[in-house]
């Protein structure tokens, strides 16, 4: 493990990434994207400017601006897997979470973009949706116990998620098992985005 503090939001920093991985391990050949960001928590007609600028920097920028670094070398290499981590916000509304949910959904689009144009060199691009993952991002949300309720209300599995339940369908997508899957989103959410909670039969 090789660990480079890096500012994704940054192409010149992103580069110089690339480049100290490439110089320890001799190539890249999987790439997760996950580092985001949320500096607005509200109605999405109350966030400034630089909220904007600093959501879509790190949440679709960054994301852009790490696979176009590692093209290069999946390429040289015969192929390559990207991941990229979205979010159920980018597929339903959540509330306070307005400028968030659209870079999610900046996501998806990109995932699905890179997915079209990497195929013919055999980079397979793919999105994790993750549910409400107790997380230190979104600490505030399980640690505030009415907010945790009205949460897991709608959740068919009636819990949060621990990050390490994402890790087996990370472990798929940079694997050869996917091969023959691109541009897919796949939500792991304990079913929060079929819509049905559980409820008692008379």
């Amino acid at each position: 493990a090789l660990a480079v503090p890096t500012h994704t939001g940054h192409p010149d920093e992103v580069e110089a990434l690339v480049v100290r991985a490439v110089e320890a391990f001799g190539g890249i050949d999987i790439l997760v994207n996950n580092a985001a960001t949320n500096p607005h928590f509200g109605p999405i007609l109350t966030a400034e400017p630089s909220h904007w600028d600093k959501t879509f920097e790190v949440n679709v920028k960054g994301y852009f601006y790490t696979a176009r670094a590692c093209h290069p070398h999946m390429k040289q290499r015969g192929g390559g897997k990207i991941i990229n981590v979205a979010s159920i916000a980018g597929v339903r509304p959540q509330p306070g979470m307005g400028v968030y949910c659209v870079t999610k959904a900046a996501v998806l689009m990109l995932t699905e973009v890179l997915a079209a144009e990497l195929a013919p060199d055999n980079i397979q691009v793919n999105a994790i949706v993750p549910g409400f993952i107790r997380t230190r991002f979104s600490r505030v949300l399980w640690e505030t116990p009415a907010l945790h309720d009205a949460i897991v209300q709608q959740i068919p599995q009636r819990r949060m998620a621990e990050p390490e339940e994402l890790v087996g369908l990370a472990l798929f997508l940079a694997s050869s098992a996917s091969d023959y899957m691109t541009g897919a989103a796949l939500p792991i959410d304990g079913g929060l985005l079929i819509g049905y909670p559980p409820m008692p039969l008379p």
